[in-house]
């Protein structure tokens, strides 16, 4: 009995050493997709600020695939230790956890979140030959002629796409949807009216609005984007409870220590605290957003809830 109880206490001090001394080495923020993108170019905005607060050098890799399976995979089953973190798409852990069938991971049960670090609103753009200049129009245009309106979409599965079924979902809409292999086909495609209209992220659509190749109709967000403060919300339009937005967060394997996870918590709180984070995130056209683990978990669930729904009506599988 005193040999356990000696060895107990050794393992304690060892456990309290530890997290005392962490970092102690370099880590990794994994980002789930391939370099250059909207979650690669996030990550890489927080990485420096993080080196500084955490006392230890944060490497960005990139390890994308199969709609950010497989960066999600490897980080949800890395050591517990602090030293792997995720910069995660909310959107793509919530429908991944949906819509594959046998997933590799849950993203409730197998992650712990820290904070969101920023979002961008979703927004959904017409060709201007589509006369309709308001979600109300638009709505009832779709109504009018069921499936005459020609949906793009950055490919089946993606967020753009789903955001369109949750559009129809709960107005009643009828759309036809044309996938393509990324956002930049299809904004090709809508500028050129070969479809008619696309759920962007604000920060894509924002120059060809502007300069008058698309139109906006309505921003998918409780307020109104920074970048288009002319253009009405979602809600505003008479559209409830639709919404939908691009977000990204750091999360960890779910074992990891709650000291650790706090500590992780803390520094990126100070880095986002910071103008010079808030002016980056400015530029790509994403606000920062600040939250508690206990929030991003309760957005995680209903965001899970929300493409529950998608899911049940439309069937869509990623496998």
């Amino acid at each position: 009995m005193l040999f356990r109880s000696l060895c107990a206490a050794l393992l304690m001090v060892a456990i309290t050493t530890a997290y005392a001394a962490y970092p102690d080495r370099p880590m990794r923020l994994v980002v789930p997709f391939a370099p250059g993108g909207n979650i690669d170019i996030t990550a890489r905005t927080v990485a420096p600020g993080l080196t500084t607060e955490l006392g230890q050098s944060v490497v960005v890799e990139n390890r994308g695939g199969a709609g950010s399976r497989i960066g999600n995979e490897f980080v949800a089953k890395s050591a517990p230790d602090g030293y792997t973190m995720l910069l995660g798409s909310t959107g793509t852990m919530s429908i991944n956890t949906v819509f594959v069938t046998k997933p590799t991971y849950d993203a409730r049960r197998d992650f712990v979140p820290t904070s969101l670090v920023s979002i961008t609103p979703m927004l959904l753009v017409t060709h201007p030959s589509l006369p309709v200049k308001t979600a109300q129009e638009f709505i009832a245009l779709a109504k009018a002629k069921p499936g005459s309106i020609l949906l793009a979409s950055a490919g089946t599965g993606s967020n753009t796409h789903l955001t369109g079924e949750l559009f129809q979902l709960i107005t009643g809409v009828t759309l036809t949807h044309v996938p393509y292999k990324g956002a930049g086909p299809a904004l090709v495609d809508l500028m050129g009216g070969q479809t008619q209209c696309f759920f962007d992220q604000v920060s894509t659509s924002v120059p060809l609005v502007t300069s008058g190749k698309l139109r906006a109709i309505a921003v998918a967000t409780g307020k109104r984007s920074f970048l288009l403060r002319d253009v009405p919300t979602m809600a505003e339009s008479g559209v409830r409870d639709f919404e939908a937005s691009a977000s990204a967060g750091i999360f960890l394997p779910s074992a990891t220590p709650k000291d650790i996870v706090n500590r992780v918590y803390t520094a990126l709180i100070k880095v986002l605290d910071q103008t010079a984070t808030r002016d980056a995130f400015a530029r790509l056209g994403a606000e920062v957003i600040k939250t508690t683990p206990a929030e991003v978990t309760r957005r995680l669930a209903a965001d899970i809830a929300k493409w529950q729904k998608v899911q049940q009506r439309t069937g869509i599988r990623l496998d």
